[in-house]
């Protein structure tokens, strides 16, 4: 059963997180509630999300303050962070989220189904990140001690044509997720889904240098005999 991806939402008026609570329920995910900065933070600790949702004004630890921490950290700088603010200072203000690090910046009252959209975007790029992962866990037991299994190294109807099947869907995926991104998202979107693609390129090499007949598969043989 595939896990749902888990989505943070911070905000310190319990009726704002009611409110996106309603309109991202439709996406079937966990759904996290942190109702100040710190209480966000605590919740990074130990758990992994897809993508933050950010309210910018916040009593103590504004959203700016919490999203510095947050892309301090090794384990959380790379999740996406949206900010929603009520309130628009006009260019300046709207710049200082992007520099904080956040993939987008939303001016409330905001379209439900824009937010319901740009939050499914991320949420498909964290699952394909979770199957890249779990992918290379498989490839790297296999080779553990720089011996791989002869089902992975002879091919038919062994491992390698299997994964091999599961990281070609993950890369036409991929790279429909970038062209979306490239269309409507902003920098950072971009660059987060050019990150996934890089990853899924060492994977394919790792992948194809383990075909019987190339010179990496050969030069492994040889070592093992």
């Amino acid at each position: 059963m595939v896990q749902k991806a888990k989505i943070l939402l911070v905000d310190d008026r319990p009726e704002n997180l009611l409110a996106l609570e309603a309109i991202l329920s439709a996406l079937d995910q966990t759904l996290v509630r942190a109702s100040s900065g710190e209480e966000a933070l605590k919740a990074l600790l130990t758990e992994d999300f897809a993508v933050i949702l950010l309210d910018v004004q916040m009593p103590g630890m504004d959203g700016f303050e919490t999203a510095a921490h947050i892309k301090r950290r090794e384990r959380t700088r790379d999740i996406p962070i949206i900010f929603l603010t009520a309130i628009n200072h006009g260019p300046h203000h709207t710049f200082r989220g992007y520099a904080a690090g956040a993939v987008d910046y939303i001016s409330k009252p905001f379209d439900p189904w824009v937010l319901r959209a740009k939050v499914s975007v991320f949420v498909d790029l964290h699952m394909k990140n979770v199957q890249l992962r779990e992918q290379a866990m498989l490839l790297r037991r296999e080779l553990d001690g720089g011996h791989a299994h002869p089902d992975v190294e002879h091919g038919a109807g062994g491992l390698l044509p299997e994964l091999s099947a599961r990281l070609a869907a993950a890369e036409e995926q991929a790279e429909a997720l970038s062209k979306e991104l490239a269309e409507s998202g902003g920098s950072a979107a971009v660059s987060t889904a050019a990150h996934l693609e890089r990853k899924l390129s060492g994977l394919r090499r790792a992948l194809d240098a383990l075909q019987p007949g190339t010179s990496e598969a050969k030069s492994m043989e040889s070592r093992r005999g």
